[in-house]
């Protein structure tokens, strides 16, 4: 029957229309800001940086290797590497950036910086309220306030963060571990050693005694 598919969409379009006065879900209308509407667990906007504890400095976990500064497709990460060291969440001395930049008026949330980066320093966060009067300086975001602490992660992404926690304790963990064993290596190798240099060599073939 000739129509039969435009009476079917005006159905739908009069159920949809009737049914979002009466259940919540459907509502088109949100009094934002005073209502907001939940943001997903992937939501993803603008990156930031990851630090652990309660010193912004010593606990960041960027090692400024400049991967997401590569990968980046626009260029907006501009990272410039320190002349000193200083230890990572394993205790191994690391580098960190002296000044990392992130332009967030170029940045198109791509997210690649987050996929490159070994050492999960650097995450999309879910703040979308950052217009500003300015539109160079304003939006040109540097290492103090990009840097948030872990449970800032934990609070926008716990799924995510609870994984990624993880896999740094299992790291850790190993680390410690082949470090633990290395250890006990080199102590029965040296208790060998020291063995072998006070058991008295036999005595030479033919020898009197």
């Amino acid at each position: 029957m000739i129509g039969t598919g435009i009476l079917k969409g005006m159905a739908v379009t009069a159920r949809n229309f009737v049914g979002s006065y009466f259940d919540k879900e459907r509502l088109i209308t949100v009094q934002y800001p005073e209502e907001r509407s939940p943001l997903p667990e992937n939501y993803r906007n603008f990156p930031f940086l990851i630090y652990d504890g309660n010193d912004q400095h010593a606990g960041l976990r960027c090692v400024a290797c400049k991967i997401c500064e590569k990968e980046c497709p626009p260029q907006c990460i501009y990272i410039v590497k320190s002349d000193d060291k200083k230890p990572d969440y394993m205790g191994k001395p690391q580098f960190y950036p002296k000044i990392f930049d992130i332009d967030i008026s170029v940045c198109m949330s791509c997210q690649i910086c987050v996929e490159v980066c070994p050492f999960e320093a650097i995450k999309m966060d879910k703040d979308f309220e950052l217009s500003k009067r300015e539109r160079f300086q304003q939006l040109l975001q540097d290492k103090e306030q990009l840097s948030k602490p872990n449970e800032y992660y934990h609070k926008i992404h716990p799924i995510e963060a609870a994984a990624v926690d993880k896999n740094l304790a299992d790291a850790a963990a190993a680390a410690e571990a082949k470090k633990k064993a290395a250890a006990e290596a080199a102590k029965a190798a040296a208790a060998k050693a020291a063995a072998a240099k006070t058991t008295p060599a036999p005595p030479a073939a033919g020898s009197s005694e």
